[in-house]
């Protein structure tokens, strides 16, 4: 049996056999290596240290190590106190490429708070999908959407292509890609607004013209999802109703007489009068079950026939569209303020006025409400975004003013059950300078996040600035998935 060489603690410390392995093959051991007698007080540092002398690496390479499934983020010791496993066993400790950082990129600074951001690369999902529809590659753009009620769509050198208007109007709460010549937005004036959006052959202006206006909702309208393959967009709003609608203005039935009038005030506040004659829409359906503003409402990413929708009303609730009917409804501990999935996992994310982020299946064999709970915000969750290159991760914004990066095998079990704890922080750049963080997010909130393969983590504040950092290569993928959740 191996051993670790150099200076050996006193005998009475006690030791433990660990069997290290890596599903990445540039930092696999021999096949050869058995069994390594370790003293159980090394951290994370030690055991990296030790793997890289067994590999004879040139250049340390830092490690993290997995035990069925979660990040060791104590002494073997106290993991196996916590575990109640006994150092008489032999261990299997997984080890992987440490997490990269998300290092701060750029700011794209606006004259109001920025309420929402997507982004529309060659990696995100409707940027995929276009490839065979004249996206060119590097051009990345970002949209934004502002509290002024003005669209702006970005290049990556932080030059705005395209307004929506020239002037302010009623505030965008919500705004989505499409595709690359569509773009969606929602807000304060109770409609959902789909846009023509077109770039000059030189790629350094563009134009942005209202083509389909939606009406059915009586509040404003918080959350948009869009469907591009089945020309369908979600709507969430403050009256308590979720909205489906059609992209395409022959498949949409004609806007109710009692609708019209009741948004003709929302009409006039708007003052931008080429919106008053474009034209107009209802909803193919609208659903009415929650008891108070919904947040969110998202498709499953498997079956655009399926929604989920969250509310301030405490609940989640799972939807059958063709039917417009509710399927499931699950009751949590506080309003749900925004909602995301993690599809390989079968979970849905929801982060709530509680500071947490519950993880929740939501099928109906689903024994717990709660798989796992995310703690570390310290004001509402306001938006949520999976890590496109990892099963298991996610990033949060907060009004708190930080987004927060997580791995859900960073957990531990604890008496309520399982919680992870976030593995970075990204805190606003524009106040940095301060030396100080700013009770409650106050001036520094942060309302949309969204996570992109090519552009990174971008977030949008309060702050009236729309910020990048680095997202690749966070995380590692090879946990096998029965693990995560044990």
């Amino acid at each position: 049996m191996d051993t670790l060489d150099g200076a050996r603690e006193p005998i009475h410390q006690p030791q433990i056999r660990l069997q290290l392995r890596s599903r990445q093959p540039d930092i696999t051991l021999p096949d050869n290596t058995g069994p390594i007698l370790v003293n159980t007080n090394l951290r994370r540092y030690a055991l990296s240290t030790l793997v890289n002398k067994l590999l004879q690496s040139e250049k340390p390479i830092p490690l993290e190590f997995l035990i069925n499934g979660t990040f060791l983020r104590t002494s073997l010791e106290e993991y196996l106190t916590a575990n109640g496993i006994s150092a008489e066993n032999t261990l299997t400790v997984e080890y992987v490429r440490a997490i990269i950082p998300p290092l701060y990129l750029a700011s794209f600074e606006h004259d109001a708070w920025v309420s929402s951001v997507d982004v529309l690369s060659s990696t995100s999902d409707c940027g995929r999908r276009a490839q065979n529809a004249g996206l060119a590659p590097g051009h990345g753009r970002i949209l934004s959407g502002s509290f002024d009620g003005m669209l702006r769509v970005w290049n990556l050198s932080s030059e705005v292509l395209a307004t929506s208007t020239g002037t302010a109007g009623p505030a965008i709460r919500s705004a989505k890609f499409l595709s690359p010549s569509q773009i969606v937005s929602s807000g304060d004036d109770c409609t959902v607004q789909l846009w023509s959006y077109s770039e000059d052959q030189d790629t350094f202006s563009a134009s942005l013209a209202p083509k389909l206006s939606l009406l059915g909702h009586r509040k404003s309208v918080d959350y948009v999802a869009v469907h591009q393959p089945s020309n369908r967009i979600l709507s969430a709003s403050a009256d308590g109703s979720i909205g489906l609608w059609s992209t395409k203005k022959s498949e949409g039935p004609s806007v109710p007489v009692s609708q019209l009038t009741s948004t003709s005030a929302s009409s006039k506040r708007r003052k931008v009068s080429n919106l008053d004659s474009t034209p107009q829409r209802g909803p193919l359906s609208i659903m009415k079950s929650h008891s108070d503003c919904v947040s969110s409402a998202i498709f499953a990413p498997s079956d655009p026939t399926v929604a989920y929708s969250s509310s301030w009303d405490h609940t989640i609730k799972s939807w059958d569209l063709p039917t417009s009917t509710v399927v499931d409804t699950r009751t949590t501990s506080a309003s749900v303020f925004s909602l995301t999935t993690l599809p390989t996992l079968n979970l849905l994310a929801a982060g709530s006025s509680d500071k947490y982020i519950a993880l929740i299946d939501p099928r109906a064999s689903a024994v717990t409400l709660t798989a796992m709970t995310l703690r570390g915000h310290t004001n509402s969750v306001a938006s949520l975004a999976p890590d496109p290159n990892s099963s298991y991760g996610l990033v949060s914004g907060s009004h708190d003013g930080t987004c927060r990066v997580w791995d859900i095998r960073s957990a531990s079990s604890e008496k309520e059950g399982r919680v992870g704890r976030s593995i970075y922080t990204i805190s606003r750049e524009s106040v940095k300078a301060e030396g100080r963080s700013r009770v409650g997010g106050e001036g520094v909130k942060v309302f949309d996040v969204k996570w992109d393969s090519k552009l990174g983590i971008v977030s949008a504040s309060e702050d009236k600035r729309v910020q990048i950092n680095q997202g690749k290569g966070m995380l590692n993928d090879d946990t096998p998935k029965a693990q995560v959740l044990q």
